[in-house]
């Protein structure tokens, strides 16, 4: 009878062990998130005079709320890849304008945050700026969701250009009409971004980067981007004017899961 009971008291413990295990408090977990490899910076050590509106950290973004991961509006690149946008900054400096990121390393766990928001088909509430002419059935199929992305290897970005001297931009408000998107910029949400044809992250078409229904100023604006970073190792997707790759990347085939946060990053930068 009392070897039994040893033998539960010791099975009671291993149990209660266990559950203390899984039950960690949000700052016991914080600290297992794995860290960045020592070739992640933040880009604003490496060049600070290229804007930041990191998106995924506000509810301004497709999904309406702030994206699981982003703890910080920070953005976060492989050294090469910051590096070649602070030579892309130098030339554009010159020419009166400045770069602007609105997303950068994008965490896995964010990419999971973004599939479960596009297999929800309840959740709506950013249809009428960001998809307004899509139907949200579509969206795995016409490729604006994907289980695995770019971002999460380190050397892709989402960028555009403003004008200098910079006009700041109004902060959104949760819960504002919303305007389409592909709305003249005058009507869309005024970004103080030069004019694309779109707003970021537009769920349609007329995003494709050489769309020919993309004219005049709005043409000669994102050619300007294009030829700017493709001229220093930057690669565009076609169906995203905004978004550009530096290749070679450090990492092509790893995708990472670290937290957007300065603790991530395992430099002294």
């Amino acid at each position: 009878m009392t070897r039994l009971t040893a033998v539960t008291r010791a099975l009671i413990a291993a149990l209660a062990a266990l559950l203390a295990s899984t039950a960690l408090t949000p700052t016991a977990r914080a600290a297992t998130d794995p860290k960045a490899p020592k070739d992640f910076v933040a880009l604003r050590s490496v060049d600070p005079t290229i804007l930041q509106e990191m998106r995924y950290v506000t509810p301004h973004n497709f999904v309406g709320e702030r994206i699981d991961g982003y703890l910080q509006p920070l953005c976060i690149l492989t050294r090469p890849a910051a590096e070649a946008l602070h030579k892309a900054q130098r030339r554009l400096v010159r020419q009166g304008y400045t770069l602007k990121v609105y997303d950068c390393y994008r965490p896995q766990r964010a990419v999971d945050h973004f599939v479960r928001w596009a297999e929800d088909l309840d959740d709506q509430a950013m249809k009428g700026e960001f998809y307004p002419d899509v139907d949200k059935t579509r969206l795995f199929a016409d490729g604006y969701i994907a289980a695995k992305s770019g971002h999460s290897r380190g050397s892709t970005l989402d960028v555009t250009l403003v004008r200098l001297p910079a006009k700041p931009t109004r902060p959104y408000h949760r819960g504002e009409p919303l305007v389409p998107c592909f709305a003249p910029q005058g009507a869309r949400f005024p970004d103080n971004s030069i004019d694309m044809g779109t707003g970021f992250d537009c769920f349609d078409t007329l995003s494709h980067t050489l769309d020919p229904r993309i004219q005049g100023r709005q043409r000669a604006n994102r050619l300007l981007l294009k030829t700017t970073l493709e001229g220093l190792g930057f690669v565009n997707l076609p169906e995203e004017w905004w978004h550009y790759t530096f290749k070679p990347e450090a990492h092509p085939d790893t995708y990472f899961n670290f937290p957007v946060a300065r603790k991530s990053l395992t430099s002294a930068h």
